[in-house]
């Protein structure tokens, strides 16, 4: 029985050297390239579902009576640091995977609107092998200023990344009634 096997695989020809030591080590790259720019992706998701949290938690527990307003401060550290933790501040294997360095929630205060403002600053990407050519080159025509831009957050530094909500200005929301059913 086992001789059936031995000759199956003693016939089979292997796999050639060329496909695995030049093309496995490019898949790689690839690879990794793809992955990096997930990440800024995710980033980019995280900020929107974090910065809409936050404003929808500014609007329903903070204060318009200013005499309250001194314990919105402690409400702004809560939700800065919900924020902080749901973005991956707090966890290393995340942080080093979305290339983070530092955030900020403002929240400005109007008449209006609540002005609320997610800022986050980014690493660089840290894929070095890109970053063998310079700019000039690497960015020439046809490629316009999006190829510099990329360039930059790639090999010479992170990018400070903004998402800014506008939320109304009132304590809590209002129950809509329809006209005439009271």
């Amino acid at each position: 029985m086992f001789g059936k096997f031995k000759k199956i695989f003693i016939k089979r020809s292997g796999q050639a050297m060329t496909e695995v030591v030049l093309l496995f080590p490019m898949f790689l790259v690839i690879t990794f390239i793809t992955v990096k720019i997930f990440a800024l992706l995710v980033l980019i998701q995280k900020m929107e579902i974090g910065s809409y949290y936050a404003a929808r938690r500014w609007q329903l527990e903070s204060h318009l009576n200013a005499g309250y307003m001194a314990q919105d401060e402690g409400l702004r550290k809560n939700i800065e640091e919900a924020v902080k933790g749901y973005l991956g501040f707090d966890d290393d294997n995340v942080h080093k995977f979305l290339n983070l360095r530092s955030f900020e929630l403002g929240i400005n205060r109007t008449q209006v609107w609540n002005v609320v403002t997610l800022t986050v600053t980014t690493n660089k990407a840290g894929v070095a092998m890109l970053c063998k050519y310079p700019k000039q080159v690497v960015c020439a025509a046809p490629y316009g200023p999006e190829c510099l831009t990329g360039y930059d957050y790639i090999c010479t530094g992170g990018r400070k990344l903004e998402v800014i909500k506008y939320v109304p200005n009132r304590d809590r929301p209002i129950k809509f009634v329809l006209p005439g059913l009271q």
